[in-house]
């Protein structure tokens, strides 16, 4: 069944429906109308056959009331007017009993918010269940293919998720309306071998599924299975480690709330300096680090404004290894004097961990991943890291466990599978050890790192698990 996109102008017509109904309810001082639409679809395989499939479609229609400094929503994806008034008069009503909001601002009069057509692809909205199932088939075909003798008994399990035909879009009473499509879809699998102590795992994501290739990913997947049995142990320590792009990803997306410049001028950040003020300036990493966010960037396409229906623009985070900006919301960039950059407070701090509206990306060198592993004299391989768990949001330190393929490398080859281990490392500290960076790769829609060499990367003790 196709995938209906609602067109700007059916989006528009339903948030001004939205909003009379507001008028019609009550008088309140600032009405905000948010619209999310769209389409998901996925498929879940397990031991060489699809195990669940499922979709839905639906519109949510989200009116916030603000009285002064009183403010509420409420929700419904009822779209007939009767139910929006409905939702206007609980979401007044709900205004009415809030506590003041000392931080509240009123609601955004029209923006310059630009349109970012190409984050949309039909080739993701035709992810039907049927077209999903193919690609499952594409996966297990790879992976037997690349398992030689065992490839009949590999355990081969993933995950194929598409988001397609989603509309977000924002307006006010004051007259804003902002409206942005997008799609996005992400397929990750697993193999393992049948003696159990073998394990491979890839994954890519993208905003057009015609940039995913379902059989690479499992001939990569089953490559690493079957390299990484009977894994031996190495004592824990501090080690030389070749992270591959998603291992990168996996402590970067840690990183990026951070960045917010209320808590760094508040001393609670790790870019706040003994007695006050923040780091922006100063060097916070290898010179060859330059982090940002671009809704615009082609290998980005993020979505260009918040929640608020603030734009967001380019916003460069390190720039060749010195903290150029900071992320203000709009309440603490009034109180500062300077222009917010949109997503602060709508996103958790520009994003919270890899929900970035502008997407992240950090830029690379012109080296493979074979080839970094050709540098190491002596380090250890990563595939990705699993189970990240925040242990001191100031220094950013975070602790996980490798997982799916971790290997020994001696005089540039990678010469055995070993046991995972648990780290505690911090991705600033990690920033601050790179020996070389490989090339910048998507790891999924809106997210883009390289490969990485790190010094003294810490292992703090052994994992059994595979």
């Amino acid at each position: 069944m196709p995938i209906k996109l609602l067109s700007r102008d059916e989006v528009k017509s339903l948030t001004d429906r939205a909003l009379a109904a507001s008028a019609a309810v009550g008088q309140p001082d600032d009405v905000r109308v948010n619209v999310q639409s769209g389409w998901t679809g996925n498929t879940r395989f397990a031991g060489g056959e699809i195990t669940t499939a499922g979709g839905s479609t639906d519109t949510t229609v989200a009116i916030t009331s603000s009285f002064g400094r009183r403010t509420a929503a409420a929700t419904t994806n009822l779209l007939d007017d009767a139910s929006l008034r409905r939702t206007a008069e609980l979401s007044q009503r709900l205004a009415k009993l809030s506590p003041e909001d000392p931080e509240a601002l009123p609601t955004l009069g029209a923006q310059p918010v630009g349109t970012i057509a190409s984050a949309y692809a039909e080739r993701t909205a035709d992810l039907t269940p049927e077209a999903r199932a193919l690609a499952v088939q594409r996966v297990l075909d790879g992976a037997r293919s690349a398992a030689g003798d065992l490839g009949n008994d590999l355990f081969v399990a993933g995950y194929l998720e598409a988001n397609a035909g989603v509309a977000q879009a924002v307006a006010t009473s004051r007259g804003l309306f902002a409206y942005h499509a997008s799609s996005d879809v992400t397929l990750s699998t697993t193999a393992r071998t049948p003696d159990g102590t073998g394990s491979g795992y890839a994954v890519a994501g993208a905003r057009d599924w015609s940039l995913v290739d379902p059989a690479e990913l499992g001939r990569r997947a089953a490559r690493k299975a079957v390299a990484s049995r009977n894994p031996q142990a190495i004592e824990p320590g501090q080690y030389t480690v070749v992270l591959e792009p998603q291992a990168v990803a996996d402590l970067i997306s840690q990183l990026p709330g951070s960045f917010q410049a209320r808590a760094a001028e508040e001393g609670r950040s790790p870019f706040s300096k003994k007695g006050g003020g923040t780091k922006v300036g100063e060097r916070i990493a290898d010179p060859r680090v330059t982090l940002f966010s671009d809704p615009t960037d082609p290998d980005l396409l993020g979505q260009p404004f918040d929640a608020e229906g603030l734009p967001i623009g380019r916003t460069v985070l390190i720039d060749n290894g010195v903290l150029k900006d900071l992320v203000y919301s709009r309440y603490w960039a009034q109180r500062r004097g300077v222009a917010p950059t949109g997503g602060a407070s709508t996103y958790g701090g520009f994003g919270g961990g890899g929900g970035i509206a502008g997407g992240l990306k950090m830029a690379g060198g012109s080296k493979s991943v074979d080839e970094l592993i050709a540098g190491t004299e002596r380090g250890v391989l990563v595939t990705h890291f699993f189970y990240i768990r925040f242990l001191d949001q100031r220094t950013v330190m975070v602790t996980g466990l490798t997982r799916d393929g971790t290997f020994l490398i001696e005089k540039g080859k990678v010469t055995r599978p070993l046991k995972n281990f648990r780290f505690n490392e911090s991705p600033l500290f990690m920033l601050n050890k790179i020996d070389d960076l490989g090339r910048a790769e998507r790891v999924r829609a809106g997210m883009v790192v390289p490969s990485l060499r790190v010094r003294d990367f810490n292992f703090s003790s052994l994992s059994d698990a595979v």
